[in-house]
């Protein structure tokens, strides 16, 4: 899903999760860690952190997996039985101590505690958690942490000071013993090579952005120098430190780093030769040396023309290259572009034939208005952030809330003042030579942006810190991860994109704008067009190195110490009795979260309550969580598209997991295309406000709320701690679970409103606006709206509040498909026929239209229904559509849905041509909706009737209990993937909603129903469980022989199951180590999650490809279309074209060999190596893809006539 930034940019309150998390840190705080810290906030000369150096463990249910490991110490996680008080205590007192006495020995020793720390590279070899009694070789694998340290620091240091000497010194210090040289050590696996490749890169392209090409090649060399650095470094490492020489036209230089590489084992590249010729082109060298370059260029198989067809240029590269060559070829022309080529996949051979060509369908803006717009959102990602008003109404100010803003505004200022000048005093001692300093290796990265922008940086995260606090680890991830984000488009302005982009835009509004001339191209295309035609300047599908985990939590600690060193308040600023010593604002904490201890950041209680009182209305967004004001830029490449400048992924991923991103580059442009020009024609879709029905739920969302319309409540509304009993242990034990439950209730409530305040504060902003929702996809190619918070991927209100901005005319059956789409929304008549629905809504068009008029006075109808809030905009549009004088011709902006009828079940069904399976998920036409549901549920009963007469007890006591709704959850589930464990939780949920069921028989009952509806479903669905065996028996032996299990789309589009083992860094930050979770592709598939994942992937895979296939095909037809997933809208207008199209599109995916050519697939990618004899598990997986399952006798064209496929 989402990268989990995005999800947490703006308020730790932002996920259900979250604030669970928060509730349950917050009980058991370490009192001793509580001292130390209270020690702290006394006397602002007390080291910083007194307690430093305690590592956390892993939090199970942590979203981001980023908390911390119990130190090496403490084999097991601390115990929480009572009484052990004392023992924990010695413990950290012991601690303490110990801290205390490195101390003194390092300021003994005159060395800074950076000595200690681990740079960069040492990490990528970094202590892997020993297991047992593992301790020597742990020791082992931690002695070889200096070199790198000590070499970064002296490029920035004396270049003639002795490494040797400091790291002598260093090693003393440590008193670890020595195996082997440490340059002689290989990093222990893949990982840690990748993040050593990764971190190397990202050092270098510093250094070249930063115009400082001396480091760069001093750090190389230095590389160059170490045998396990000189395994992980490429071409591309040089090929960053040449183009730094380039731009300041040094041949001499390159000229050196060229006669390195053949003693590394490298060859030049394309790239290689570019920059060498760009640099020729610059400085203008004599012909002789250009065509040495040339020869050399040709003898090493390449050929002149491949450099402009190949390579990629930033700013006036390619000028250069080009000036250079026609130093030697005065009469050189550019190639020319090569002809676009056309996708030929038989699924859309005639949506790509020029033969049936259309005019792509305008919008109604002209060229003008699309420019001013183009113009507003450039702004806005200028900018980074957005500051919108809240729409909680701002209670009368009162004269504290006055007073208290004022406060907050000149504590602001100052803190901005004492970040800034903490940050340029680090700066200052990381960049003094002949001087070990602790972070030298995050200097580079401190100078890549404007002082100002950290120090904005670190105020917002200060804002948003919840008074709970924030997990230590999250909180620098976001810091490492904002810096990034800012730093990427500094590049693409540097690299003179944005004024390509926009040139580029101009002339791209021609096909959209409703006064330009009608163009037979989609987005794509006549964007590549445009590109082509331009010639010069840089490329735009820049490939970005991404910074690895380790680096972003580094950078985000440094900047996270430097903001709670610095942010202070006077300790009497609400109290004037006390002493005006300055405190701390924030103070970091251990906490425990079930048996692991957690750090965090809190927020002072003055602090908190100075945010409380001044009760500010104003929230701060990234420019990427809101709506873009202008057509997004289309998808051209995996690297390009959406945002103007934001940079965003085509594919989201979880961290460090860069697999799908190197398979998508492999990938042959052209097969991607059908997924590029379905995700450009979703998000070219434009949207408005439906401003009726959003200032009803904000006048309820602002008047205490209402849980039943899913409007969450303020915490004013919350339930209130009960009052402390008596002394009894008995009571007191239930008293502190009831404290516990209260809270628990209150941070879930704190959670769900801050939700709906970002999503109705957002649509608030762009109430008058027209705005679009650029889209991009999962690993499974599912698609997904790139804003996070307010979008139609939404709940009930957030839907109910969206509407198309173009308008079309109801026609003549537009207002019955509103009705019936009512009717749906209610979820009354879902076994009825259509017409029966539309019937009935003409029974109740009273009841309708008193909704419509009087929604919270009149009889409220509309609030007893499935989905309350759509049912309600319903209502209002088909009153003002009744009440037209000609309903056919009036203009509706309203999206009708047509949903799938159990989506999963039916693409198995049609996979394996299953006649029974068919008919119950509405593949066979009949006249009322078939109900998967209640056919199970059917099953179900027979069973139990049968196994009641044999005397089970347990059958006996369920008579009257097996409904719809108690299976309903699993079976909908059991498609992708439910366990027998998964689904008795589901069925005991359900049974403990029914008031009469007897709870003693809770467990008993849903082992035996989820028994019997896996029976049912086995027997009314034999193919589907056979096609579901063979994926899963399949992708066990794929993992098991340590490959990752992978396929292509019908639609071309290849995916990778994106399961491995995780494994832990330790990072030691000068707050506390924190561990970091990696799960990446160097590491062991996980085999578990390999397996059991497959079958759900594979048909989230179809049906993602059948919403693709519609989507274009509907944009061929004129339509505007979008979805939720197996939810397809359109105008009421044209449901009767899509519905078609749909159902099309369904039978032509499916009469493909689908199940056979993912057999080919893997049996070739898996088990066509030419060693022999053959492996005994390549036999078994051999015969295992061969035995592809058979299918039945279902002819798929019966869909075409079969009116409840989706409805």
């Amino acid at each position: 899903g989402i990268p989990w930034r995005i999800f947490r940019s703006y308020s730790s309150a932002s996920t259900k999760e979250k604030a669970n998390r928060n509730g349950t840190c917050e009980r058991t705080e370490l009192l001793e860690v509580l001292k130390a810290r209270a020690k702290q906030l006394q006397g602002s000369d007390v080291p910083q952190v007194t307690v430093n150096k305690v590592e956390l463990a892993a939090v199970d249910n942590d979203k981001y997996q980023e908390a911390v490991t119990h130190g090496p110490k403490e084999k097991q996680p601390i115990p929480r039985a009572r009484g052990d008080g004392q023992a924990r205590s010695n413990t950290w007192a012991k601690k303490l101590q110990k801290e205390m006495y490195i101390q003194q020995l390092k300021m003994k020793q005159e060395l800074p505690g950076a000595a200690s720390q681990l740079s960069l590279e040492g990490q990528a070899k970094l202590e892997v958690k020993a297991e047992g009694k593992t301790q020597p070789q742990a020791k082992s694998m931690n002695s070889p942490k200096m070199k790198a340290a000590t070499a970064w620091k002296q490029s920035f240091g004396s270049p003639h000071s002795k490494p040797r000497v400091v790291e002598a010194k260093e090693a003393a210090e440590l008193k670890r013993p020595q195996r082997m040289p440490k340059d002689q050590r290989v990093p222990k696996d893949k990982n840690n090579q990748q993040v050593l490749h990764q971190t190397i890169q990202s050092n270098l392209e510093c250094f070249m952005f930063l115009q400082q090409a001396e480091e760069a090649e001093r750090y190389l060399l230095m590389c160059h120098s170490s045998p396990v650095k000189r395994k992980v470094l490429d071409i591309d490492a040089y090929n960053v430190v040449m183009r730094s020489w380039a731009r300041k036209g040094s041949l001499n230089r390159i000229d050196r780093l060229f006669s390195m590489l053949e003693p590394a084992g490298l060859r030049p590249n394309l790239d290689s030769y570019a920059v060498a010729l760009e640099c020729m082109g610059r400085n203008q060298s004599p012909p002789k040396a250009i065509l040495r370059y040339l020869q050399q260029l040709n003898s090493n198989g390449f050929h002149v023309d491949e450099l402009f067809q190949k390579c990629l240029f930033e700013e006036d590269e390619k000028e250069m290259v080009l000036r250079a060559i026609r130093t030697v070829q005065p009469n050189y022309q550019l190639p020319p572009p090569p002809s676009p080529e056309i996708c030929k996949f038989s699924l859309l051979q005639d949506f790509y034939s020029r033969e049936t060509m259309v005019s792509y369908s305008k919008l109604d803006f002209s060229v003008k208005e699309l420019q001013e717009r183009f113009q507003q959102q450039l702004k806005v990602e200028l900018k980074n952030t957005v500051t919108i008003e809240s729409v909680e109404a701002a209670k009368p100010l009162t004269p504290q809330a006055i007073k208290a803003r004022e406060l907050l505004g000149t504590l602001r200022s100052q803190w901005h003042d004492a970040i800034l000048q903490a940050l340029q005093n680090s700066k200052r001692s990381m960049a003094r030579p002949k001087r070990l300093s602790k972070y030298s290796i995050l200097y580079p990265y401190l100078c890549l942006l404007p002082d100002e922008e950290y120090v904005d940086i670190m105020l917002q995260i200060l804002n948003d810190l919840s008074p709970q606090g924030e997990s230590l680890a999250v909180l620098a991830r976001e810091l490492g991860s904002k810096v990034y984000d800012r730093y990427i488009i500094q590049r693409k302005l540097r690299s003179c994109q944005l004024e390509k982009v926009q040139q580029i835009y101009e002339n791209y509004i021609q096909l959209l704008a409703k006064d330009g001339q009608p163009k037979e191209y989609l987005p794509r295309e006549y964007w590549e067009k445009l590109v082509a035609e331009a010639g010069f300047g840089p490329s735009l599908n820049l490939k970005n190195c991404t910074w690895p985990c380790v680096l972003l939590m580094r950078l985000g600690m440094h900047m996270l110490e430097l903001l709670v060193k610095a942010v202070k308040v006077p300790r009497n600023i609400l109290n004037h009795r006390l002493e005006s010593k300055p405190i701390p604002v924030l103070y970091h904490v251990y906490s425990f979260y079930s048996n692991w201890q957690v750090g965090l950041i809190k927020p002072h209680p003055i602090f908190s309550q100075i945010l409380s009182n001044a009760a500010e209305t104003m929230l701060t967004f990234n420019s990427s969580a809101m709506p873009m004001l202008c057509p997004p830029v289309p998808w051209t490449s995996p690297n390009f598209g959406a945002f103007v400048l934001n940079d965003t992924k085509l594919m989201r991923f979880m961290d460090e997991t860069t697999h799908h991103q190197l398979l998508l580059e492999q990938c042959p442009l052209v097969n991607l295309h059908p997924v590029l020009d379905a995700l450009n024609q979703l998000g070219n879709c434009a949207w408005k406000i439906n401003q009726p029905v959003l200032d009803i739920i904000i006048s309820i969302f602002n008047d205490k709320g209402d849980e039943k319309l899913d409007i969450p409540p303020p915490l004013s509304e919350a339930p209130k701690p009960p009052t402390a009993p008596g002394n009894s242990s008995t009571s007191s034990k239930s008293f502190k679970h009831e404290v516990f439950l209260c809270k628990k209730k209150t941070a879930e409530m704190h959670s769900l409103r801050m939700d709906a305040l970002y999503k109705l504060s957002i649509a608030n902003y762009v109430r008058d606006k027209v705005f679009w929702f650029p889209h991009n996809m999962d690993f499974r190619g599912r698609t997904y709206p790139c804003p996070p918070y307010f979008n139609h991927l939404g709940n009930d209100v957030t839907r109910a509040i969206l509407l198309f901005a173009e308008g079309r005319p109801l026609g003549p059956k537009g207002l019955d498909w509103l009705k019936i789409h009512l009717i749906n929304l209610t979820g009354l008549k879902k076994k009825n026929a259509l017409q029966e629905r539309l019937e009935y809504a003409n029974e109740i068009m009273d009841d309708i239209l008193d909704s419509a008029d009087y929604p919270l006075t009149g009889r409220k109808w509309w609030m007893d229904t499935d989905e309350p809030w759509q049912a309600l905009a319903c209502c209002m549009e088909i009153a003002k559509a009744s009440r037209s004088p000609d309903p056919a011709a009036y203009i509706s902006h309203f999206p009708v849905h047509q949903d799938g009828s159990c989506n999963g079940l039916q693409h198995y069904a049609a996979l394996g041509r299953d006649l029974s399976g068919a008919a119950s998920v509405n593949l066979v036409p009949c006249g009322l909706p078939q109900d998967v549901y209640s056919a199970v549920a059917q099953q179900v009963e027979e069973f139990r009737k049968k196994d009641a007469e044999r005397g089970l007890k347990i059958a006996q006591v369920l008579q009257g209990f097996i409904s719809r709704k108690v299976v309903k959850q699993t079976v909908m589930t059991v498609v992708y993937g439910v366990t027998r464990y998964g689904g008795r939780l589901q069925i005991e949920k359900r049974l403990k909603e029914i008031d009469e069921f007897p709870e003693e028989y809770l467990w008993e009952a849903s082992h035996y129903l989820v028994k019997q509806v896996f029976n049912s479903i086995k027997e009314m669905f034999s193919a589907t469980r056979d096609i579901q065996n063979w994926l899963t028996e399949s992708a066990k032996l794929i993992a098991q022989s340590g490959r990752t299990v992978e396929w292509v789309t019908p639609l071309g589009l290849p995916i990778i199951q994106p399961y491995y083992r995780s494994r832990s860094t330790v990072l030691n930050c000068g707050m506390q180590r924190l561990s970091v979770k990696s799960y990446n592709s160097s590491q062991k598939p996980d085999t578990v999650k390999q397996k059991n994942a497959f079958p759900p992937n594979f048909i989230h895979s179809l049906d993602s490809t059948h919403m693709m296939l519609t989507a274009l095909h509907c944009l061929r037809r004129g339509l505007t279309f979008v979805s939720v997933h197996d939810c397809y809208w359109t105008h009421a207008l044209t449901v009767d074209v899509m519905n078609q199209v749909c159902r099309q599109q369904f039978v032509a995916l499916h009469s493909e060999k689908i199940l056979q050519d993912l057999s080919e697939f893997m049996l070739e990618k898996y088990c066509s190596s030419s060693t022999e004899p053959v492996a005994h598990w390549q036999k078994r997986l051999m015969e295992q893809l061969s035995n592809v399952p058979r299918t039945g006798e279902f002819n798929l064209q019966q869909v075409m006539d079969s009116t409840y496929f989706f409805s």
